[in-house]
């Protein structure tokens, strides 16, 4: 990829006036953050910087980060840490089913670190949550929003599914089950160190054909992508069962990640809305604050008109 000159890089530094943060000052801010730090919790909210946590934490919503805030791999985009994990904690889906019941969630994301030095990738972990979530609470809307797996994703895909089966008739309620590929093939060595696009593409046709799943991902745009591009692994994300999808605006979490190529204007964003509506997506959320989990709630409100009381 060529560099871009200083001039250039100076222009890209400067954020249009489109993106904005919002921090956010409504009481149940406080509320959520007491509740996640008084559980020993970690959410992918802090840890990698997202600009919407003023946002989402207000409306009492959070993405909790299971197996530590330590990653093993380290994406050329992402600002958690990477480094030598510390062994999962025995307790922690206790724990997040205690935060959940405090915070008087409607609907949770169950996310993590990649834990590439554990056996099962911590899909153990993910189970045992579940498990908690939906037997103390039937009615949750959960999403998950794994990592790939990496050599284990036969292993992840069947504990999660006996966890599934497993569960009282009242809590089989339908579950979306997340990965982001987060960029386009030709990115990938640059974008995702340690990921293999196909290998996520396979994740994804796995989950979507686990009875009462939903498969989803996302996509940041201004890494260097072309529009072509997009639209190709839009094509190939529905060809592989992913019917949910979100596509927000890169932003550089510090000068040690990848820098910002172009910002993409709102007017783009829903264009490719648009194309992705027409391919057949059934929720697609696309604009520059969009994030994988930003306002994921809002497809379990839409599904909920439609089914039997919990």
């Amino acid at each position: 990829m060529p560099v871009a000159t200083d001039a250039r890089l100076r222009n890209i530094t400067r954020m249009p006036s489109w993106i904005r943060q919002n921090l956010g000052a409504d009481a149940r801010y406080g509320a959520t953050s007491r509740s996640v730090h008084g559980n020993g919790l970690h959410t992918v909210c802090q840890e990698a910087r997202c600009p919407n946590r003023g946002e989402c934490w207000s409306r009492g919503t959070a993405t909790l980060m299971l197996l530590g805030d330590t990653c093993t791999r380290a994406c050329g985009f992402c600002a958690v840490k990477t480094g030598r994990p510390a062994q999962p904690d025995p307790a922690e889906p206790l724990r997040v089913a205690s935060a959940v019941a405090a915070m008087g969630l409607s609907y949770v994301v169950l996310t993590s670190v990649n834990r590439d030095d554990l056996a099962d990738g911590g899909a153990a972990v993910f189970a045992d949550t579940v498990r908690l979530l939906r037997h103390h609470h039937p009615c949750l809307g959960l999403e998950l929003l794994t990592p790939d797996f990496r050599n284990c994703q036969d292993a992840a895909l069947a504990a999660l599914g006996r966890v599934l089966e497993m569960l009282p008739e009242g809590a089989r309620r339908d579950l979306v089950w997340g990965h982001n590929v987060e960029t386009v093939p030709r990115l990938y060595r640059e974008v995702r160190r340690g990921a293999r696009y196909r290998r996520s593409l396979d994740l994804l046709s796995a989950a979507a054909r686990l009875p009462g799943v939903e498969a989803k991902s996302a996509l940041m745009l201004g890494l260097g992508e072309t529009r072509g591009e997009v639209l190709a692994v839009l094509r190939e994300l529905r060809a592989h069962g992913v019917s949910r999808l979100s596509l927000g605006q890169y932003l550089r979490p510090s000068a040690r990640h990848l820098p910002v190529r172009r910002y993409v204007a709102p007017g783009e964003f829903a264009a490719y809305e648009r194309a992705a509506r027409e391919m057949g997506f059934g929720w697609v959320k696309a604009g520059p604050l969009v994030r994988s989990s930003y306002f994921a709630e809002e497809a379990q409100r839409g599904d909920e008109r439609e089914k039997e009381p919990c």
